[in-house]
Formats: structure tokens, sequence, C-alpha cells
């Protein structure tokens, strides 16, 4: 059994869009209180608070503040669940040595959901989802459900309302294959594999990024807080979302190509997040003043790395390839443009030398023989 999730645009009514909004600001309340009665608890008492002890509260909680009447109250017992997975969490990466991060004050940006997990929820057949203490709304089922449905979720984005249905279904594996491909991740081809096929960078971000500079430019205009404020807040979230929607997509596409055919894909182990790190001041030690260090070309560098979603990409296939019963490997890209695939020869390039030339008489694309190296690592790894 795996987990699936089916994401469908809601079309609510004006007043039940107001109802959502109300119900995801209480909820929002109420998680922010949950989280700042753990905190006094702490400082003032040292005692640690737990779910089940915040969960007893609730219906206290209701006594004095009717209104939370008018929310499913597994509804409100889910956002306690919020802060207590967001506590422990924080205390794993404590415990771990990572950069802790205390749980936050969620404010109206920050929070956009919230979940039925068990029942108070219904699909009918006239494409219609019935939500206990909100109403019945109109939905979009652009594709069929499949499996036993085990949560509902109403996420807002900008001014858009989704529900999410979390399945349980049965893994569906495809034939056994045994092609495996090593995969070159890079910026002037989105990815090339180890057969020489390439898949083209669609830099949908490059793409929309003057009308998301005349979006920005026209908010930076608007007084803060203002009707004219909010409806350029809107432009730009809805710009910023159809880039996001155009990535996900080419991502979700081709990932599926992939899985379907080779048996084993190999990735290099790359680290987007450490790759686009802004550039470091470089300093004068007599003078004091600060040195040219390449930040306007580092800054579109990280840019593009950013554009291209590698990350999202290798998850995409790591999932998609566990439900098809298919393999996804990672190797050390260590070295893996400067090896010759041909003899084994170090060949040390500059990162501008697109082409491996190589005196064994190997000569081919750069990415092309990192991508050789990485189904060769791939390929001991899993014999060994």
């Amino acid at each position: 059994m795996s987990k699936r999730a089916y994401k469908f645009r809601l079309y609510p009514t004006g007043k039940q869009a107001r109802t959502l909004q109300w119900t995801l600001d209480c909820t929002r309340e109420l998680y922010n209180a949950a989280l700042q009665e753990r905190r006094d608890a702490y400082r003032m008492a040292g005692k640690s608070l737990n779910y089940s002890s915040q969960a007893n509260q609730l219906p206290d909680i209701k006594n004095i503040r009717e209104e939370y009447r008018d929310i499913h109250s597994q509804v409100l017992q889910d956002t306690l669940r919020r802060v207590d997975k967001a506590m422990h969490a924080f205390f794993r990466r404590v415990k771990s040595g990572e950069t802790p991060g205390y749980p936050r004050w969620k404010s109206r940006d920050r929070y956009d959901s919230f979940t039925y997990p068990q029942g108070g929820y219904a699909l009918t057949h006239d494409n219609r989802v019935c939500l206990s203490k909100i109403g019945s709304i109109k939905v979009k089922l652009h594709r069929e459900l499949q499996g036993t449905v085990k949560t509902c979720t109403i996420k807002r984005e900008g001014e858009q309302w989704y529900v999410v249905f979390s399945c349980e279904v049965e893994a569906s594996p495809l034939p056994v294959s045994d092609e495996a491909v090593g995969i070159d991740l890079g910026l002037l081809h989105f990815a090339t594999l180890s057969t020489g096929e390439t898949i083209e960078n669609p830099r949908y971000f490059r793409k929309g990024e003057k009308k998301l500079a005349t979006l920005q430019q026209a908010l930076s205009k608007k007084k803060r807080g203002s009707h004219r404020c909010k409806k350029a807040v809107q432009k730009g979230a809805s710009a910023q979302r159809k880039v996001r929607n155009q990535r996900a997509d080419f991502l979700h596409k081709e990932s599926r190509k992939l899985v379907h055919a080779y048996g084993t894909i190999v990735f290099e182990e790359l680290q987007p997040i450490n790759m686009s790190r802004r550039a470091k001041p470089k300093q004068d030690e007599e003078t004091g003043t600060y040195l040219p260090n390449g930040a306007a070309a580092k800054s579109g560098l990280n840019k593009s790395i950013q554009d291209a979603g590698w990350g999202q990409f290798v998850q995409y296939c790591t999932y998609k390839a566990e439900d098809a019963g298919r393999e996804v490997l990672t190797v050390n890209p260590r070295y893996t443009s400067q090896v010759c695939s041909g003899c084994g020869t170090v060949r040390k390039k500059e990162l501008s030398e697109r082409w491996h030339s190589c005196a064994c008489g190997t000569e081919l694309d750069r990415d092309h023989n990192a991508a050789l190296n990485i189904l060769r690592l791939g390929s001991s790894q899993q014999a060994s």
C-alpha cells in the first residue's frame, strides 16, 4: 500500500469563501494560542505540555469561546496535533545537532490549510464536497479518486481554494526492467542521460521574470494595507503560482517518462541549497575595502539553480519509482565531470569547457561523459 494525494479546485460561493476563511483564521488562532501555552508552561513552571493535555481543554474553550462550536471537533484536534508535531520536530533537531528553529507563530500568510483527519466530509456524485459545519461546495474532479480516502484537507492558495484527499492505494508495479540510466542535471540542458539524450531546460521563472518584476514594482508604489495594495499582492501571487505550477507540471511529466522507461535511475547526490548560497564578501586586510567577489554572476547562477528544481525532480522520480517497483540511486558527484568515461583518466576542465576530449580517443559532450560516469558508479553501488 502507498499514500497518494489528489488535489481538486473548489468553487465556493461568496458566503462559503468567507466561512472557509473564518474557519482558517480560528484554527490559526488556536494554533498560536496552543504554542504560546506550551512556551509559557515551560518558562514559568518548567512543565512540558503534550497533545492530550491540550486536547482535554477543548470543551472548556468552547464554553468560553462559543464560536469554536461552529468548527468540527476533529479540525480543532488536528490543529493541536500540528503544534505537537512541530514541537517534536524541534526537539529532534536539537538532539541531532541541527539548527533547531523554534516553532514560530503563524501569520495569515503562513497558515493556509485545515484538515478533517477522519470524518466530517463526504464527496457526492454531483461533483460537490460536503464539509461539516461549512456546507456543500462545488468541486472540479478532473480525475478519478483511487483507493481509500483517509484525510481531507482544505487549502487556500492566494484567493483560490482547493481540497486535497489523502488516499491509501495499492501499489501498481510496472513490468521488471533491466534498463539503467545515469542522469547529469545541469543548467544548459536540464538533464543529460547516459544514452546521449537531453531534456531541455524550460526556464519558466526566467521567462516570467519581467512580468514578476513589473508586478513587484507596482506593489512597491502602493500604500501598505490599502485595497490597491491587496489587489497588487494577489496579482503577484497569481503570477508566482503560475510559474510554480508550470515547473511542477514539467517535472511530473519528465519523471513519469523516466520511471516508465528505466528500471534503475542514477542521480548525483547534489545539494542545491549549498550550491545556491550567496557569494561571501571579500575584504582587503590592509585598507578594509571590499573587493570584487563575483556576487552579480553568482546571484544569476543561484536564480537559475532554483528555477531548475533539481531537488523536486529527484523527489518526484523517487516516489514514482517506489510505487512502480523501480529503483532510484544517488552517487557521490565528485569528479564525475573530470574523469574520462572511456579510460578512467582524470581530465580536469574549466566549467566553461563543454566538450570532453581524452588522449584515449574518447570525444563527447561534457555532460554526456558525466552521465556515463554516474551510471558506472550507480552500477557499482548496486552490485555491492
